[in-house]
């Protein structure tokens, strides 16, 4: 590889998060181009990270080498895909929530019928069951011969910079990053915010 991709993902998420819109990922014979990711912060730093509290056997994989997958499940029914970065032990990763896809889009239409085109990954759940990540997927590496691989960089032009959709804690933050002129890129959501508990 051309780019030390490695050590690219050893850097805070909010910084990897842009560097990878117009990255090409993938995983089960079809390659997108991401549009449309989320950066999440370690322990203590990000109170919207699954690892704000610590590591737990459920986001174990935060805690990883930069480029292992953390995928989990949510609402009972959903996968989401999500690549670390960081030093390993300190958690952080950037949420994979929306591509386009590039080559073996035969495949893509024969996975998702029900929808148009620019639909196929639009939305990390989506962009998830679209490339057959699941919990067999979790806490490999996208740089070796896991599921899914990242294959090159290409910086993307005309970025767009918001808050992270639908979370109730750090709202304001403006760590979704997402290609502007792309249809994939999914809806913005607000999520409500927490009322503080009674101590």
């Amino acid at each position: 590889m051309a780019v030390n991709m490695r050590e690219l993902l050893r850097q805070p998420a909010h910084i990897v998060a842009p560097l990878l819109l117009g990255a090409t990922l993938h995983a089960s014979q079809i390659t997108v181009r991401l549009v449309e990711v989320e950066a999440y912060g370690g322990v203590g730093q990000d109170a919207a990270s699954h690892a704000f509290r610590g590591r737990t056997p459920r986001n174990a994989a935060m805690f990883g080498a930069p480029g292992t997958l953390y995928v989990y499940f949510t609402y009972g029914m959903h996968f989401c895909a999500n690549i670390t970065c960081g030093p390993e032990g300190e958690a952080s990763a950037v949420l994979l929530r929306a591509g386009e896809v590039i080559e073996g889009a035969d495949v893509a239409r024969q996975r998702k019928p029900h929808l148009r085109e620019h639909q196929w990954g639009q939305g990390p759940a989506r962009l998830a069951s679209l490339l057959q990540l699941d919990r067999s997927s979790n806490e490999t590496s996208v740089l070796g011969a896991g599921p899914l691989r990242l294959m090159s960089l290409a910086r993307a032009s005309n970025i767009s910079v918001g808050p992270r959709v639908g979370i109730s804690q750090a709202c304001e933050d403006p760590w979704r990053f997402w290609v502007s002129s792309s249809r994939s890129v999914s809806q913005y959501r607000p999520g409500r915010k927490r009322a503080p508990s009674a101590r």
